[in-house]
């Protein structure tokens, strides 16, 4: 007996269909798009598109270097060419926990999408149809499952795009989300035409020296904070233009102030140019709760990773979330002394 995956979400996705391909589908993901949110609007836009809709690809900003092989084959518009005609199609929002993620123009445009896909544990739904699964491993897994239970087409670029979402959002398969499910369906990708080796080689082996000089600026920056159980590096205005890389290139920085031994949440903090900063926390442990962190700053995200944007500067957002970090750990510790 074949095994179904999203059972649920397959049966509800499946009744959508027909009436998705009597509409113009606006595949929308969120702004500074990552592996898991270009992957998604790709794979989605190719099973929407071999299953007889008219679909694209939409985000508000451009396809990261790292991940333009992703979409040789599939347009992902700019944000200015969809907004002229938004009238005319019907969103999908994939890997955004709400709708301001996609950005205003965007979110202004499709306020109210007909569906959204998504795995954040701070996304409480917004669409007329959630497919929302905290316990997946990246947004890409629940596509991937729906379109394997529905035996809708994959081809080998649609693998490549669902698979890069999964490898990506996984940690390469390492994060505490990874689970059978993820790897049977990353088994079934392969059987149909993803290629690993392409993935790690575009998104690990590629790094310009602007990315290697602001890692160096960043490490430089790291911080201990609550007696070495908290890291945090921070990318000041400017950092940019002197080390000759871009806002990009903070994908993946914040992981070396995770990794270290002992540390149990790690911080990039980023000032922005407008003001203000944006800041990616990550922990070791489920029990951090990092989205209710990153929640008391109006952010979101997983609860081993989550991040935020705030109009406070610098001075007063550190010591604000070093309070919120050290409170979250203490409550932990003292829940496990109790249990104990």
């Amino acid at each position: 007996m074949k095994e179904s995956f999203y059972p649920e979400f397959s049966a509800r996705f499946g009744a959508l269909l027909p009436e998705l391909r009597r509409r113009k589908v606006a595949v929308i993901g969120h702004a500074r798009p990552d592996g898991d949110c270009i992957g998604s609007q790709v794979a989605l836009a190719r099973i929407l598109t071999a299953a007889g809709v008219d679909a694209v690809c939409v985000n508000g900003d451009p396809v990261p270097r790292r991940l333009r092989f992703l979409a040789r084959q599939t347009l992902v518009l700019p944000a200015e060419e969809i907004l002229p005609v938004a009238a005319d199609h019907t969103a999908i929002y994939v890997d955004c926990a709400d709708a301001a993620r996609c950005g205003v123009r965007l979110s202004k445009a499709f306020p109210r999408p007909l569906a959204v896909f998504d795995h954040h544990l701070s996304n409480r739904g917004f669409a007329e149809h959630d497919f929302i699964d905290a316990g997946s491993a990246a947004t890409a897994e629940i596509l991937a499952g729906v379109a394997l239970d529905l035996e809708l087409a994959i081809d080998a670029e649609t693998a490549q795009a669902l698979y890069t979402g999964i490898l990506t959002d996984t940690g390469q398969f390492r994060y505490h989300s990874t689970s059978r499910r993820t790897f049977m369906l990353a088994a079934e990708l392969l059987s149909r035409g993803a290629r690993p080796a392409e993935a790690g080689y575009e998104l690990y082996e590629r790094e310009s020296i602007g990315k290697l000089r602001l890692l160096e600026s960043f490490l430089r920056s790291l911080k201990f904070e609550a007696d070495g159980r908290v890291c945090i590096g921070l990318l000041s205005q400017g950092v940019f233009a002197a080390t000759g890389s871009d806002a990009e290139d903070t994908e993946g920085l914040v992981d070396y102030a995770r990794l270290i031994d002992g540390v149990e949440v790690g911080v990039l903090i980023e000032e922005r140019e407008s003001g203000g900063v944006k800041a990616s926390l990550r922990a070791k442990n489920p029990a951090c709760r990092v989205d209710r962190i990153a929640g008391r700053f109006n952010g979101g995200g997983h609860a081993c990773a989550a991040g935020l944007t705030t109009a406070l500067p610098t001075s007063e957002f550190y010591p604000a979330l070093v309070a919120e970090i050290t409170a979250q750990l203490t409550a932990i510790s003292t829940s496990a002394n109790d249990a104990s």
